[in-house]
C-alpha cells in the first residue's frame, strides 16, 4: 500500500464501524471450475492509493487473471472504476454486502486491499462467500487473527495468498537462489532497513486500531520476510527490540516512530533491522563465509538494484504485482499451492508480535511463537 496515502477523520470513523459492525455471512457455495483459457476474475476490496496506483494497472498486464469488479464503501468511486475497467456496474459492491460476491460467476478472487486492522473481516466475508482470497500484507494486526482467516478459508475450500510481491521480483529471487543453494556458504550476518518520512497526522497508519502499528508493521516486514528466507525460510527463534525516541510524541501517540531490531535465527544466523517513519532508507544485505549480496534500494515497486561479492544483478524491470496476481491465478487452476500462503504471513505476523513484546520490556530477548 502507498505508505502516503491518508484518511480523513469521516473515512476513519466508517472503517471502525464496518470492522466493528455485525454481518451475517451465509455458508459458501462452491467456486466452479474455471473454463480453460479463460482468465480469473479479481475484485479488489479497498480503492486506496495501492490499488489506484499498482493492482488497477498491473491487472492490465496479467495473462491469467482481470480486473471484474470491486469492493468499496464509495460506490461513486467504484462506478468510476467499472468505467474505467470495462466490468459492469452490478459488480461494484460494498463492504456491507460482500455476501453477495457468491451468486456472482464473473468473479473467482478477492483481493483485499484496506488496512490491515480490516483484513481478517474482509478475508473471511470473502471466503465464506466462496471466493479465493489475496489479503495484502501485513496479514493482519495479531495472529488470533491470521488463525481466524486461515480457518475460514480452509473451511470454504478457497485458496489464501498473502501480497508478498518481492517473492517474483528477480534480485529477491536470486537472493533464495543463493540462500537455497548456500552459494557463499550460510547467510549469517544479516542486515536491512526500510523507512520512510510520515508526518500527516491524518494518515491511517498512525491510528493503531487500522494500521496495527507503525512503520514495523508497514515497510519493519519487509526486512522480517527477507531475512527469513535469507535464512533458509525458517523463522527466528527469538528477538530483541527497542523503540526510538519519538520526534513528534503527539503525531506518534498511538504507534511507534522507529524501531531498532534483531533476529535469532535457529543455526545462529542474526539480522539486524531498522524500521521508521522518521527518514528514507531502503537496504538489504545477506553475508556468508564466501561472499555476499546486498540490495538498494531492496523493497520498492521498482528500480530495485543489487549487488553481490561476485559483481552486479543486472535484471530486467518486471511488474511484480502482475506477476503475483498471475502466479496467484495459476495456483488456483492448477491445483498447487500458493509459496505466499496464510501460514507465511501468520509466522512474520507471530515475529512482529515477539518483537512488540520485546520493546515494550526494555529490550528483553523474548521468544517467538510460530
Amino acid at each position: 500500500m502507498n505508505p502516503h496515502s491518508p484518511v480523513t477523520p469521516s473515512r476513519r470513523v466508517f472503517l471502525r464501524q464496518v470492522v466493528l459492525g455485525a454481518g451475517v455471512v451465509l455458508a459458501a457455495r462452491p467456486l466452479r471450475a474455471a473454463e480453460p483459457g479463460r482468465k480469473l476474475g479479481v475484485a479488489l476490496a479497498g480503492l486506496g492509493s495501492y490499488s489506484r496506483g499498482q493492482l488497477g494497472p498491473a491487472l492490465r498486464e496479467t495473462s491469467w487473471c482481470q480486473l471484474k469488479g470491486v469492493v468499496t464503501g464509495d460506490r461513486d468511486k467504484g462506478l468510476r472504476w467499472a468505467s474505467e475497467y470495462g466490468f459492469p456496474e452490478r459488480n461494484v459492491y460494498h463492504y456491507d454486502t460482500m455476501d453477495q460476491l457468491r451468486d456472482n460467476p464473473d468473479i473467482d478472487i478477492v483481493y483485499v486491499v484496506t488496512p490491515p486492522g480490516l483484513h481478517a473481516r474482509h478475508t473471511i466475508a470473502a471466503a465464506r462467500a466462496g471466493k479465493h482470497v489475496i489479503c495484502e500484507k501485513p496479514m493482519a494486526n495479531s495472529v488470533a487473527e491470521c488463525d481466524a482467516m486461515i480457518n475460514a478459508c480452509r473451511d470454504a475450500g478457497v485458496k489464501l495468498s498473502i501480497g508478498y510481491r518481492l517473492v517474483f521480483e528477480p534480485h529477491h529471487k536470486e537472493l533464495d537462489r543463493i540462500a537455497q543453494q548456500q552459494t557463499f556458504g550460510r547467510l549469517d550476518r544479516i542486515s536491512g532497513a526500510f523507512g520512510f518520512e510520515l508526518r500527516n497526522p491524518r494518515a491511517w497508519r498512525l491510528d493503531k486500531e487500522l494500521g496495527g502499528g507503525g512503520p514495523l508493521m508497514d515497510v519493519g516486514i519487509y526486512v522480517i520476510q527477507a531475512a527469513c528466507r535469507a535464512a533458509g525460510n525458517r523463522a527466528p527463534v527469538a528477538v530483541e527490540a527497542k523503540e526510538r525516541p519519538k520526534s513528534d510524541p503527539e503525531i506518534f501517540r498511538e504507534v511507534e516512530e522507529a524501531l531498532d531490531f534483531t533476529l535469532f535465527f535457529p543455526a545462529g544466523e542474526r539480522c539486524k533491522g531498522f524500521t521508521t517513519y522518521g527518514e528514507y532508507t531502503h537496504f538489504f544485505r545477506a553475508e556468508g563465509d564466501r561472499g555476499w549480496i546486498e540490495l538498494s534500494p531492496a523493497f520498492s515497486y521498482g528500480g530495485l538494484e543489487g549487488r553481490t561479492s561476485e559483481g552486479p544483478m543486472n535484471y530486467p524491470e518486471v511488474n511484480q504485482q502482475a506477476l503475483q496476481m498471475d502466479d496467484f491465478a495459476r495456483c488456483i487452476l492448477d491445483g498447487r499451492d500458493t509459496p505466499v500462503g496464510g501460514d507465511l504471513g501468520r509466522m512474520h505476523m507471530a515475529v512482529i508480535e515477539a518483537i512488540y513484546a520485546s520493546a515494550a520490556a526494555g529490550g528483553k530477548r523474548t521468544e517467538v511463537n510460530v
